[in-house]
């Protein structure tokens, strides 16, 4: 792996030199676009719309239009305008992870401590673990000021970045119900439903079985054959009562995911 990232971990007075990792990898395929015509690749290119020449990488630089006017940045001025974020991952405060809404979760990354900072990374480890509490930071990350969690993973330090509350939209503008009669015995019957099907989370029981079953066509027609199409099953309920629906779901085999 990569380090996308190298600085410190502020904790009180403590400095834990650290390095990040992603810890996420795609999982989807990676499709290429054709032209339908003869299958030649479609290009996409970085084009100076006056000259229209394609620039190279190293030539381009970020600008920022000011008064219809670009003010041209560069990496100085980006560490300049935060020196102790671009660098550091300041802890400011700590607190249970239940505090915070799942819909903040972005990213996630590993920590990994560079060598002066083994034993402060392990006590910070071990803390976390022995409090049960995660650490909150803002830092800049690719030149832009990210809310991030620290927590600790088995033997090891993550790190979440957040979402800032005003990148969450209101849901204001949902058409949502209301004035809609429920009867207890619905919602009896439907909390009952909920602990049949109930059971201890283990997310390696879910698979990217898509993925999986477009490889399988696309190996077919590599191959010549013509995928089979898988068709879909639509069960309905010969009643149209919600209690009753409910009550058939009961004695019902459980979805595999």
């Amino acid at each position: 792996m990569r380090a996308l990232w190298t600085g410190s971990i502020g904790f009180g007075l403590v400095n834990i030199p650290v390095k990040l990792y992603s810890a996420i990898q795609e999982s989807r395929l990676d499709l290429d676009m054709l032209d339908k015509k003869d299958h030649a690749h479609i290009r996409f290119r970085r084009v100076n719309e006056n000259t229209g020449k394609e620039v190279a990488w190293e030539n381009i630089v970020k600008a920022y239009n000011y008064n219809d006017e670009y003010i041209v940045l560069n990496d100085a001025d980006f560490e300049a305008a935060s020196p102790e974020k671009s660098k550091t991952i300041e802890i400011s405060t700590f607190v249970e992870t239940s505090e915070i809404d799942a819909l903040y979760f972005e990213s996630a990354y590993f920590i990994e401590p560079q060598k002066s900072g083994v034993k402060a990374y392990e006590l910070l480890v071990r803390t976390l673990e022995k409090t049960g509490k995660v650490g909150v930071s803002l830092f800049v990350l690719r030149s832009q000021t990210s809310l991030a969690l620290v927590r600790a993973r088995d033997n090891y330090l993550m790190l979440h970045r957040l979402r800032f509350a005003e990148e969450i939209r209101e849901p204001g503008d949902l058409a949502l119900p209301s004035n809609v009669k429920i009867s207890k015995k619905e919602i009896d019957m439907a909390a009952k439903l909920v602990e049949q099907w109930s059971e201890p989370f283990d997310i390696t029981q879910y698979k990217d079985e898509y993925r999986k079953d477009l490889m399988k066509i696309i190996k077919a027609k590599a191959s010549g054959k013509r995928p089979a199409a898988k068709k879909m099953k639509v069960v309905h309920t010969r009643s149209t009562d919600l209690f009753e629906q409910l009550k058939a779901s009961l004695g019902s085999k459980k979805r595999v995911s």
